[in-house]
C-alpha cells in the first residue's frame, strides 16, 4: 500500500525534529564540556578544534566544519543519494550555527566544570546521544558522519565502529599542534589530551551504536498455546506483525501440536508478550534477543557479492 502525502509529510517532520533535537545535544556536548578544555575530538568539530588552535584562535571551528562539509557533500553527491544529501546539508548547516552561536562565549570563559575527566565524559555522552538520534532519524551532522553512512550502505560494519577509525587519526592529530617546548615537553602535555579525546571517542560511540542497535535489535518468540489461532489473529491485527505456524508433537503427550514463530523489534517485545497473555495465561513461551533479521518488515542486508567470472561461468 503506497504511503499518502500526508503520512509522509508527517513522518518527515518527525525526522527533521528528532535530527535537530540530536544536533542540539551533539552542540551542547561538543562545545560546552569538551572544547573549552581544549580537547580534540573526531569527526569535523575535531578538525575545526585542530585548525582552531593551530590558528590561534582565530578561525572558529564552525568555519572549518561547515567548509569541509561543504566539499564532503560535493564529492559524495553519487554514493549518498538525494534524500540523504538534502539532510546532510541541512544537518552540516544548523549543527555549523549552532556551534557558530555559543562557541564564542564558551571559549572566552571559564569552563563549567572545571574538572577535565567529568566534564569530557558528560560531553561525550551528550556527543554520543546526539549521533545516535540523528541517525535513527536518517540524518547526519555531516564530517565522518557521510563517511561512515557511505560504508554502511555497502557493509554491516557499524557506524560507531567506522567513525572510531576515522576519529582516532584526527585525535592523534593534536600531537603536531603548535607548542613551544622540546620533543619531551611536547608529549607530555599532548599525549594526555590525545588520550582524552581517545576516551571521548569510545564513549560516544558506544553511546551511538547503543541507541541504533536497541533501535534495531530484534527478538525472536516461540509460542506453544491451544489458543494459538487467536494468538496469530491479534499479532497480525495489533502488533501489525507476521506469524509463522509450524507443526510439532509432544514427545511425551504424543500430541500434534501447533507452535507460533514471531519476530518482531525489541520495542515491540512487550506488545506481543501482553497479547499471548491476554488470551492464554498457560501459554508456554520462549522469547529471545537475535542479533539480526534480515527481509521485508526488518533490515535489509548489505552485503557485495562476488561476481563470477565469464571463465567460471562458462564451466557451469
Amino acid at each position: 500500500m503506497a504511503i499518502s502525502k500526508s503520512d509522509k509529510l508527517l513522518r518527515n517532520v518527525r525526522d527533521y525534529s528528532m535530527i535537530i533535537v540530536g544536533l542540539i545535544f551533539y552542540a551542547i556536548g561538543f562545545t560546552c564540556f569538551i572544547l573549552p578544555h581544549q580537547i580534540v575530538i573526531g569527526g569535523m568539530a575535531g578538525l575545526g578544534t585542530l585548525v582552531y588552535f593551530a590558528t590561534n584562535k582565530f578561525i572558529p571551528v564552525a568555519v572549518t566544519m561547515y567548509g569541509v562539509n561543504v566539499i564532503l557533500v560535493l564529492s559524495g553527491l553519487k554514493v549518498l543519494g538525494r534524500d540523504f544529501t538534502i539532510r546532510t546539508v541541512f544537518g552540516a548547516t544548523t549543527i555549523s550555527i549552532f556551534i557558530g552561536l555559543i562557541e564564542g562565549y564558551f571559549t572566552s570563559n571559564p569552563p563549567l566544570i572545571a574538572d577535565t575527566a567529568m566534564s569530557i565524559v558528560l560531553g561525550a555522552i551528550l556527543c554520543g546521544l546526539g549521533i545516535g538520534t540523528i541517525y535513527i532519524h536518517n540524518g547526519t551532522s555531516g564530517g565522518t558522519d557521510i563517511v561512515a553512512a557511505m560504508v554502511t550502505k555497502v557493509s554491516n560494519v557499524s557506524v560507531g565502529r567506522t567513525m572510531m577509525i576515522f576519529d582516532m587519526s584526527i585525535v592523534a592529530l593534536t600531537f603536531f599542534l603548535p607548542f613551544d617546548g622540546d620533543l619531551e615537553q611536547r608529549v607530555q602535555n599532548t599525549v594526555p589530551r590525545i588520550i582524552y579525546g581517545w576516551v571521548i571517542i569510545f564513549i560516544y560511540s558506544y553511546i551511538t551504536d547503543l541507541l541504533i542497535n536497541t533501535n534495531r535489535q530484534a527478538t525472536q518468540f516461540v509460542i506453544f498455546s491451544h489458543k494459538w489461532e487467536e494468538i496469530a489473529t491479534l499479532i497480525n491485527k495489533d502488533a501489525h506483525r507476521g506469524v509463522t505456524v509450524l507443526d510439532g508433537q509432544g514427545w511425551y503427550s504424543k500430541q500434534e501440536v501447533k507452535i507460533l514463530m514471531v519476530w518482531c523489534r525489541k520495542i515491540e517485545a512487550v506488545t506481543i508478550f501482553r497479547i499471548i497473555k491476554s488470551v492464554d495465561e498457560d501459554a508456554f513461551i520462549s522469547q529471545a534477543n537475535v542479533n539480526g533479521v534480515y527481509g521485508k518488515g526488518f533490515d535489509k542486508m548489505k552485503i557485495k557479492m562476488k561476481k563470477r567470472s565469464e571463465h567460471n561461468s562458462r564451466k557451469l
